[in-house]
């Protein structure tokens, strides 16, 4: 008698942030360049893979006194909000770079302003010995969230041992903030045309998961930070959970080509589970 088919394990909540700038300085009209983290290789989810900073949401990201704490959060459903703020922190503390500013000023935190905040909250919000309310409270500031743009969706497939409910979001990186790896989950850190980031993966110097990959080639198709954040403010955005089929005998990666991805199916090489 066969034994039941596993259930698969649950999909957690995460956020994944593509911060994005110009790559020539001041022009806004250049290519945009997207900064990247390779991952650990002992680490258990992506190790040794080029991904976008981001994990999993906490459930202080959630905390309803963050509400005031955050532009735009009024327009924003509670579960958004909670996704947005995951991707602020997991930014600030994957590469330092945060998405903020003083109460009563209109501009982002400066990079002399961040040093200072950094040096007391970014090792305490990775250690779990603060949350970012505490942060934000004790610093009084204002969390942008209005300047993050939704991306993309994705859902892990159903036969990963890992898996993950991932929101990926774009932003303009501040533009006199340092974004630098952690050193601990990541281990290298690059700016990088999304294209050089795809051709240096086929050449087999790079590792990039089929969702990084996916997100690459559609970021690539805009030509300038500004067209690409547009386009995504203009996008549907449609989940995509990869799914295994089986035609003429072959294995076939497929997501819905109405999410808008030039590519919707890959061959795949491992067997379904």
């Amino acid at each position: 008698m066969s034994e039941p088919a596993k259930a698969p394990p649950p999909a957690v909540p995460a956020t994944t942030i593509l911060l994005v700038r110009p790559s020539r300085r001041h022009d806004p009209t250049s290519p945009p360049e997207v900064f990247m983290v390779e991952r650990h290789h002992k680490i258990d989810a992506f190790s040794g893979a080029l991904v976008f900073p981001g994990g999993k949401v906490e459930t202080a990201d959630g905390d309803a006194r963050l509400k005031p704490r955050v532009d735009g959060g009024d327009s924003l459903p509670d579960v958004e909000r909670t996704f947005r703020v995951a991707g602020v922190r997991e930014a600030f503390e994957e590469c330092g770079v945060l998405l903020a500013r003083r109460s009563g000023s209109h501009a982002l935190i400066s990079a002399a302003e961040l040093k200072p905040i950094e040096q007391r909250w970014r090792q305490k919000l990775t250690d779990d010995e603060a949350s970012i309310l505490d942060m934000v409270e004790a610093e009084d500031l204002v969390l942008v969230l209005d300047r993050m743009v939704p991306f993309a969706h994705w859902v892990t497939p159903i036969f990963a041992p890992r898996r993950f409910d991932t929101w990926f979001f774009i932003a303009e990186a501040p533009e006199d903030q340092l974004a630098v790896h952690d050193g601990s989950e990541s281990v290298e850190s690059v700016w990088i045309d999304p294209k050089q980031a795809v051709a240096e993966a086929d050449a087999g110097k790079r590792t990039l998961v089929f969702a990084t990959r996916q997100n690459l080639l559609m970021l690539a198709e805009s030509g300038s930070m500004r067209a690409a954040i547009e386009a995504s403010s203009k996008r549907k955005i449609v989940s995509c959970q990869p799914k295994v089929i089986e035609r003429d005998g072959l294995k076939w990666m497929v997501i819905p080509p109405e999410a808008g991805y030039a590519v919707s199916e890959i061959r795949f090489n491992r067997p379904a589970a």
